[in-house]
């Protein structure tokens, strides 16, 4: 690198004041990015990704400080900078993806005026063009019917919608740096790539900086130039990706590289020590024989148009009258199948309805049409609100994409898991039920007694996992249960839901963007685009030899890391 870096963090070390002491959380880190590059930094929850860059973007909260080192941007001391100083490079010069998009919108405002409030701020739009801009940042980052999406409110947008808008929040003042904290979490893979693709072409043509903080090694491999490692708060490895990929020297990049899903690999493989008397699992290896646990035939469901948007705008007096919009068809009169011990992958873009279908099946949501019959009776005739005390609901159960937003607050992670246990009668032993439970997800005991907020992403999806297992049931509902885990929790994780459905003969519907874990995990494959099915069998010759051209444009979006160089004796 010749030329000076765009930001230069040196020796920097943070430390966060707690009841028990002080903890650093990150330990003499050195990360430096140039203009026009991409740089990376990966490791696991808890590694100081995250904390990093809110130190950069001196947003740490109170208990939290920046204990040593330096912080330079453009020739600005960061450290150094008042706080005003800071209002002014925020947004304009130094923006930020947060990873949760539905916490970092405002609920109750609408995205385009929260658009045009970052571009009012910092100057970059008047009373003239505010609108104009906005809704050119929503068509930049592909959001359909901008102008409509315009006076969406958060809560009426899917959760990768919201994050489409919060990184046109980002883009809207076009910064020179950007810090992107697991920025395509919430996105399907053709989404997740038109988003880094647009990324890395702003990044090239204005020649902005990028840092990518992310825990897919395929998206890092993709799109960075150098990639840094961090594991314990420490930076392990630093190289550029290819060679940081091809041959990493670290062992702790090496488990990294290892438990990220790739084609040739099987479950087993993602382990860092397989054990020799471990089974082998099959990666998609068909259908498993067994009769038939679900059956959907004809399911539809239709939204009025407008969604929640109309009734917020009466409860906030802003009511206006007018025509009804006509009504959305999300699932358009699909049928499909499950077979006790089958595991069935549902795969699409955002939209397409997949989640619609899960949370029917699970009779959350009550269809339009079409039956849902589960162990021999229609369950889709009962409804959703009745069905919470029905005998069948203990045997189907549903792990939910967001895990912060799936658990109560005020319960603690034992009490989450313990929920369904003492829902349906279980009064005995539910403690040490919870703490089995807790380590057949990999929770450590010791976090059962913290509540959601003192977990990390990954530990609130263990609980989520936990908790939907306690009843043993026959039928599970994934609903993206692996996005927000680390690849070597996440590892660990496909490799238990695989022996519990070997093990206890249980049954999965798992909603998926990853095709790779997809691939990994399921007999056979669902494609969905616009509420129907475009193409359904084997895992293998769906994702191996698909038919339909839109199965095709779904697996050339996946990300991976080239083949790591075999490992020294």
């Amino acid at each position: 690198m010749t030329a000076l870096p765009l930001l230069e963090v040196r020796d920097l070390t943070v430390e966060f004041a707690t009841r028990r002491g002080t903890v650093q959380a990150v330990r003499r880190v050195d990360v430096a990015v140039a203009r026009g590059e991409t740089v990376g930094i990966v490791g696991e929850s808890g590694s100081g990704k995250s904390v990093t860059s809110y130190a950069v973007m001196r947003i740490l909260d109170r208990a939290g400080r920046i204990a040593g080192g330096s912080v330079t941007f453009s020739g600005v001391d960061l450290r150094a900078a008042g706080e005003r100083q800071m209002r002014d490079l925020r947004g304009r010069e130094v923006s930020m993806i947060f990873q949760n998009p539905r916490s970092a919108l405002n609920p109750i405002r609408k995205v385009g005026h929260q658009i045009e409030d970052v571009l009012r701020r910092h100057a970059q739009a008047g009373s003239g063009d505010a609108r104009a801009r906005a809704v050119a940042a929503l068509e930049q980052v592909r959001i359909a019917r901008a102008a409509e999406r315009y006076h969406a409110y958060p809560f009426a947008l899917s959760g990768g919608m919201c994050q489409r808008v919060v990184i046109a929040l980002a883009l809207a003042c076009r910064p020179q740096l950007l810090i992107a904290d697991e920025p395509t979490t919430g996105l399907d893979v053709t989404t997740q790539k038109a988003i880094m693709d647009l990324v890395a072409e702003l990044t090239r043509a204005r020649g902005m900086a990028t840092i990518l903080i992310t825990h897919d090694l395929g998206l890092a491999a993709a799109y960075c130039d150098r990639v840094v490692v961090m594991e314990q708060g420490r930076v392990v490895e630093a190289a550029a990706a290819e060679t940081l990929f091809r041959a990493p020297a670290h062992a702790y990049t090496r488990r990294l590289v290892r438990a990220t899903p790739r084609p040739g690999i099987g479950l087993r493989d993602l382990l860092p020590e397989p054990a020799p008397e471990a089974a082998p699992l099959p990666a998609g290896a068909g259908v498993v024989p067994g009769e038939p646990l679900l059956t959907v035939t004809g399911l539809a469901k239709d939204y009025a148009g407008g969604g929640t948007a109309p009734l917020l705008r009466r409860l906030l007096g802003r009511g206006r009258a007018g025509a009804a919009p006509a009504p959305v068809r999300a699932v358009d009169g699909i049928s499909f199948a499950v077979r006790r011990g089958e595991s069935v992958g549902l795969v699409g873009e955002s939209g397409c309805g997949k989640s619609t279908t899960s949370t029917m099946v699970m009779r959350l949501l009550d269809p339009s049409a079409g039956s849902i019959v589960f162990r021999g009776e229609d369950i889709g005739a009962v409804p959703a609100a009745r069905f919470a005390r029905h005998p069948l609901r203990p045997r189907i159960q549903m792990v939910f994409q967001d895990p912060t937003d799936a658990l109560n607050p005020r319960w603690t992670a034992a009490r989450a898991i313990a929920d369904p246990l003492l829902r349906f009668g279980t009064t005995r032993a539910v403690r040490p039920r919870c703490e089995e439970l807790a380590r057949r997800v990999g929770l450590p005991a010791a976090l059962l007694d913290r509540f959601p907020h003192q977990l990390s992403g990954g530990q609130k999806a263990r609980v989520g996992i936990a908790r939907a297992i306690a009843t043993n049931p026959d039928l599970l509902i994934l609903d993206e249960p692996t996005a927000a885990l680390d690849v070597s929790v996440q590892a660990v994780v496909l490799n238990l839901l695989a022996d519990l459905k070997r093990d206890l003969g249980m049954s999965y519907l798992f909603v998926s963007h990853d095709l790779h874990v997809v691939r990994l995990l399921c007999d056979r494959v669902i494609v969905m685009r616009a509420g129907a099915i475009v193409e359904e069998g084997s895992a293998a010759e769906v994702l191996e030899r698909p038919k339909a051209a839109y199965t095709r444009e779904l697996i050339a979006a996946i990300p991976h890391p080239p083949a790591a160089s075999p490992s020294p004796a």
